[in-house]
Formats: structure tokens, C-alpha cells, sequence
């Protein structure tokens, strides 16, 4: 980890942290809150956009040659930095007043993903990652689970909702994993979801078509976690078409292979 590794990091985990401060503001007083619809199911508070003004602002004041691409204001022009970023990932729940929600932070230099945050104000809980520097919770190592056996697996995963085109294929994912594991779990936050497989809280997830800004920090903790990530279709990236797939080095391949029907 290089110098400017650290110093964006902690420039990220600072402004994920006073984000976090806002949201849980808001938090304790959900009845002020204007809810929009962007479609059904999809929804956006002005927590969330307050979160992200907080982020740009922060992040850009610092650092103002680089681009951004958030959810929730425009993107950006850069020129080998630029930040991705998800002000609240996990509205649904926070607005029905579930904790589980993050704001997640990633920063692509040169094409590469080289940092990522997660934060999760209402638990005390950050997790980071840089490129070659490993991946942290609060500042201790964390690495995916050691499970082995598909049997004894437990798994997350979001489901598509509203008029989203790929509910079939995500049903017929379901019927093909559920023999073969121990469970799986759709708790509303994919950067979290991401989050705790590289911590060992889950032993993989699967999801399809997320946006970018869903996962881009999430896949930099993972692959310093010690997970394998690659896409459903094995010619794909997650980078290009948002669908992820990740589990531990000795799970992935089974894991793999009931998603495809294969097991």
C-alpha cells in the first residue's frame, strides 16, 4: 500500500463516517423525510441525497482533478481518478426503518480499482481495502470463511423486483442452489452483502445486473479478502455488466457450478 493509497483511505473512511453522521439523522427522524419513486420498487429520500452531496464535497474539495459517478447527481469528466460512489446503499431498509444500510466508497485510478469503504454508521462497523494491502473491519484483518463443503454454505443474494426482466432467470438461480446449501439470505444492502463475504459472515453471494456504484468497493475488499469474483456468464466481467459472483477460492467452483445448473 502506498502513501496515497493510505491518505485516500482515510480521506474515504472520514467522509463515509460524517455521510453516516447525516443518514442517522435522518434515521431518528424518518417522518421528515420526502420520499420520490424513480421506479417501482426503487426509491430515493433526501438522505440520500444529502449523503452524496456530503461525499462529493468532501471527496472533491480534497482532491478536485477527480471524476466521480455516484447514484444520485451527475457524473463527472477525469482524467486517471475518479470516485464511485453509493450514498445509501440499502434505501428500502432505511426508509422502512430495518437497519441494515451503508454508504459505500470506491476510487478507480487508471482503470483499476484501487480503494474501497463501506461504512455502516448504526452498527460502528467500516470496512476497507486497498490494492496489495489487504482487507480490514475497524482495523483488523478480515478473510472469507474457510467452508468447503456446498452443504454447509449459507448465501446472499438480492432479488429483482417490480417489472425487472431478469426475475425468471434469478427464480430459476434459487431452484438451483437451494438443494445443494445450507441457506440463503436476501437482506437488502448488496455492498454489505459483498462486505460480509469477505468477512466470513456469508460464504458467497450472487447477484445479478447491479450498477456499478452497488459494487465497486465491495469487489476491491473481496479480492483482498481472499474471495474469488467473477460473473454468472464466465466470459463476463462484474466491472462491465454489474452481475457478481464471488465466494472463497475452495467454495467457488461448486458454488459456481449449481448457480449454472451444473451441480
Amino acid at each position: 500500500m502506498t502513501a496515497q493509497d493510505m491518505l485516500d483511505r482515510d480521506l474515504a473512511v472520514a467522509a463515509a463516517q460524517a455521510a453516516g453522521d447525516i443518514l442517522t439523522r435522518y434515521w431518528h427522524d424518518k417522518a421528515s423525510l420526502t420520499i420520490s419513486v424513480k421506479r417501482a420498487g426503487d426509491f430515493v429520500s433526501q438522505g440520500d441525497v444529502a449523503s452524496e452531496m456530503c461525499l462529493r464535497d468532501m471527496l472533491l474539495s480534497a482532491r478536485p482533478g477527480d471524476g466521480w459517478l455516484g447514484e444520485e447527481t451527475p457524473a463527472s469528466d477525469h482524467t486517471s481518478r475518479r470516485w464511485i460512489v453509493d450514498p445509501l446503499d440499502g434505501t428500502t431498509n432505511f426508509l422502512r426503518g430495518i437497519p441494515h444500510w451503508a454508504i459505500s466508497i470506491a476510487l478507480e485510478v487508471d482503470g483499476t480499482r484501487r480503494l474501497g469503504v463501506i461504512h455502516d454508521p448504526l452498527k460502528g462497523e467500516t470496512f476497507t481495502a486497498t490494492l496489495g494491502g489487504g482487507a480490514f473491519l475497524n482495523g483488523s484483518a478480515i478473510a472469507v470463511a474457510d467452508t468447503t463443503q456446498l452443504s454447509n454454505a449459507l448465501f446472499g443474494t438480492g432479488i429483482p423486483f417490480g417489472g425487472m426482466q431478469h426475475i425468471d432467470a434469478h427464480a430459476a438461480d434459487i431452484a438451483n442452489l437451494m438443494p445443494h446449501c445450507a441457506g440463503v439470505r436476501r437482506m437488502g444492502a448488496a455492498a454489505l452483502d459483498l462486505a460480509y463475504v469477505a468477512a466470513g459472515r456469508l460464504d458467497g453471494f450472487w447477484e445479478r445486473r447491479l450498477q456499478q456504484w452497488d459494487i465497486a468497493a465491495g469487489l476491491v475488499i473481496l479480492r483482498e479478502a481472499g474471495a474469488r469474483v467473477a460473473a454468472l456468464d464466465p466470459n463476463d466481467q462484474p466491472e462491465v455488466s454489474g452481475t457478481v459472483l464471488t465466494a472463497p477460492p475452495a467454495l467457488f467452483d461448486s458454488f459456481a457450478a449449481a448457480l449454472r445448473g451444473q451441480a
